[in-house]
């Protein structure tokens, strides 16, 4: 899918039941994996409307939510606006077009959902997000597990899901350690089911 897609998309979004239905148990993963309390700092990188913020809002501190599309930055914004996401705010932020660059910002824990499969080359992300990471930060992952390419339409340039053991040796390259997998979800498309994996792994000391 396109950006101009998700653009397209953005305002009926949450009408699917199932996005939201994906996003509560996204959350309710997570929060059965990391310990997590108000002092937590949170991004969420390509946070689409920003539906797993909205999960995860009592149970974290601020709230960054990160999107390079702008239909879906307008969605996020009108959520903020409205209380639905208190404690929030919304970055303009494309990693994947550019490595972030030098800033004081830092989070506890990043979050990133059904994004990492869209990006031709997942190690520089994944350094991107060691560098935004405050020493001891988690970085949660939740994306398709390796499937034959029938989960998107023909021509998708991305990546057909992941082998863990492949991602796991891209995080360790990125410096990160305490790298666990673990079943999160599932999608079903045209009647099949597509399992979805939550990865969990911790900054390393010296990848800061």
């Amino acid at each position: 899918m396109s950006e101009n897609s998700f653009d397209e998309k953005a305002a009926t979004w949450d009408d699917d039941p199932g996005h939201v239905e994906r996003a509560t148990e996204v959350a309710r993963a997570i929060r059965g994996t990391l310990a997590l309390d108000p002092s937590v700092r949170m991004l969420e990188y390509g946070a689409g409307t920003g539906l797993v913020s909205q999960a995860l809002r009592n149970t974290v501190g601020p709230i960054t939510m990160a999107d390079s599309s702008t239909g879906m930055r307008a969605v996020m914004q009108e959520k903020v606006a409205a209380g639905a996401i208190t404690d929030a705010r919304v970055w303009d932020l494309d990693l994947a077009a550019a490595p972030v660059d030098d800033t004081d910002e830092r989070f506890d824990l990043i979050v990133t959902v059904l994004t990492l499969h869209h990006i031709d080359a997942p190690g520089p992300l994944l350094s991107s997000f060691a560098a935004l990471l405050a020493d001891g930060g988690h970085l949660a992952i939740v994306d398709l597990d390796e499937e034959d390419g029938s989960f998107h339409p023909e021509g998708f340039a991305g990546h057909h899901g992941f082998a863990h053991a492949a991602l796991t040796t891209d995080l360790e390259q990125a410096g990160f350690t305490d790298i666990a997998f673990g079943p999160c979800h599932e999608i079903i498309r045209d009647g099949r089911p597509y399992p979805l994996f939550l990865a969990t792994a911790s900054l390393s000391p010296a990848a800061t």
